[in-house]
């Protein structure tokens, strides 16, 4: 496809979207329990867009906000058709679609397709007898002669992955929590049912989903025990990493025919979109981009969160990937999210500013984790606070994902304005000199950076729809490239190191428009063979 077939494609609203995610709990109590609600993210929406000073992103991710148990915060769903009442109801839901729309922000919810909560209805049904109209809408299987499990099969947060029902004398599958039993999507009335989870939020005017857990959706038919991981040590591990999952997860066929049928649901009036959970290499990544035939369902590129901060570890995935992908396919990259580390406890306080220069300079969607444009840290959870069944499950090993999940922090006061009660998890120690109120005042901050990109980024055709071009800099520790439409060129470069570095391009002088470098002049013509960087600048040029 030629660069202007590519333009003159009809219009997805995604396509130049800026997606900031947000965990509930953690963004802003208004009922004074200490925990975040719907209202909480009514009262904030400012700040992600409609005002001078705001965000200026376009979409929010919602991580679940249905009733449940909360036995895996709120991904052991009860009910599709409803809202947590903790969070809110449905009319504060309909109201934030409004106040959202009047932001021109879209909302993205969360779909938690693989498994529900065992609490929930159809759970209730499917247990209650082998002959109820439910009955397979879950994996149900007969012990062994033995009575054992029917096999091998281990779940992702510790322990079988098959837990015994007394009632009905056989196993249920849970790839999770034994309280999120695993739906049976080989069942055409499960297929139908969740179809219709998308087309209720859509009619409330939801314009994309984020599917959970997707590579989970099907199993093998034959359910046969999965390959030992002979590189597994016990003493060390996950002990999820002992077996290899060839039977369990990520029978690629399934899944990418259910992609097409919902990319279908989703095509229609060319304003859905889904987002899918996704660990696969590039090459994967393609086949999932290809079978969503309207383009409305994206994989989500998690690749970079397990990365070493190392340029040519970086520059060559990217490389391959935007390759691979090419421009009939709109990439995405993930930094953060509510499952992994920060970026700064990951790779440090003084990298979060060029992890903002490069994620919001390159090609297709970026996902900006709450507090990530703060170059907010996780907070210490003591072992008696931790609320993450994961970590409770398989404690030790380093899994705990509550330091993720910390407060939002607002200001400097008694719970930096996320509360006026303790909040459900620890705030950062730093939350006094780390939050939004002291950012938006400092013009140097990393949160005044993220505003200045987000605004380059939207008045940019080259960052919005150009190609990317890799270009050597003449340094091992400096990343470069091309962002690059028809008359429109701008030149990216990103130094990795906490050193100066002497970048060499053979390109005569440009215009220098953004620098993480507080001493840099802007609006400066600049010769890039020789130009020195700080420690982790990043800089944006406009070629001439």
């Amino acid at each position: 496809m030629s660069e202007r077939e590519h333009e003159s494609a009809p219009p997805k609203w995604w396509h130049p979207a800026v997606v900031y995610q947000i965990y509930p709990l953690s963004f802003k109590d208004t009922k004074g329990n200490g925990r975040g609600d719907l209202k909480g993210i009514i009262d904030k929406l400012d700040y992600l867009n409609g005002t001078d000073r705001s965000l200026g992103v376009d979409a929010i991710w919602l991580n679940p906000i249905y009733p449940s148990p909360k036995k895996d915060h709120g991904y052991d769903v009860a009910d599709y058709y409803a809202i947590d009442p903790e969070l809110g109801d449905m009319e504060t839901f309909d109201l934030l679609i409004q106040e959202a729309n009047a932001r021109n922000i879209k909302i993205i919810m969360d779909y938690v397709l693989n498994h529900t909560s065992s609490e929930h209805p159809w759970f209730q049904e499917s247990r209650s007898s082998k002959n109820s109209p439910r009955s397979d809408w879950y994996i149900w299987l007969d012990p062994k002669p033995d009575g054992s499990a029917p096999n091998n099969w281990v779940s992702v947060f510790g322990g079988p992955a098959w837990t015994f029902d007394e009632t009905r004398g056989q196993y249920y599958m849970h790839s999770f929590l034994s309280d999120q039993p695993d739906l049976n999507w080989r069942n055409p009335e499960v297929v139908e049912e969740m179809k219709n989870v998308l087309r209720f939020w859509m009619d409330r005017g939801v314009s994309g989903f984020r599917a959970d857990a997707i590579e989970h959706l099907f199993k093998d038919s034959e359910f046969r025990d999965e390959p030992v991981n002979p590189h597994h040590d016990p003493n060390i591990g996950n002990p999820y990493n002992a077996l290899i999952h060839t039977y369990s997860r990520n029978q690629r066929s399934e899944i990418l025919r259910i992609i097409n049928e919902i990319d279908e649901i989703l095509s229609d009036g060319n304003q859905g979109f889904m987002i899918s959970e996704t660990w696969l290499c590039a090459e994967d990544l393609l086949e999932y981009h290809k079978a969503s035939k309207g383009k409305a369902c994206l994989p989500s590129n998690l690749n970079i969160l397990g990365m070493p901060w190392q340029v040519d570890v970086i520059k060559n995935y990217i490389d391959r990937y935007d390759s691979i992908l090419g421009n009939d396919h709109c990439p995405n990259y993930v930094f953060s999210n509510h499952d992994v580390s920060r970026i700064v406890d990951r790779l440090g306080k003084s990298k979060a500013k060029a992890v903002a220069t490069l994620q919001l300079t390159l090609r297709g969607i970026p996902f900006i984790y709450y507090g990530a444009e703060l170059g907010m840290g996780g907070a210490q959870i003591p072992p008696e606070e931790v609320q993450d069944p994961w970590e409770k499950q398989v404690p030790g090993l380093g899994i705990n994902r509550d330091s993720a999940r910390t407060p939002m922090q607002w200001d400097d006061g008694p719970y930096a304005g996320f509360s006026d009660v303790e909040p459900w998890l620890p705030l950062c120690d730093d939350y006094r000199e780390v939050n939004v109120k002291k950012q938006l005042e400092d013009p140097d901050s990393v949160l005044n950076l993220y505003r200045s990109l987000i605004a380059i980024r939207r008045s940019s055709r080259a960052l919005i729809k150009g190609r990317y071009q890799p270009l050597e800099s003449g340094n091992e520790n400096v990343l470069s490239y091309i962002r690059e439409i028809e008359d429109e060129k701008l030149l990216v470069t990103i130094n990795f190191s906490d050193n100066e570095a002497e970048v060499h391009i053979d390109i005569p002088g440009s215009e220098i428009i953004l620098s993480t470098n507080k001493n840099r002049k802007l609006d400066k013509l600049t010769a890039l063979d020789g130009l020195v960087l700080e420690g982790n600048e990043g800089c944006i040029f406009k070629l001439q």
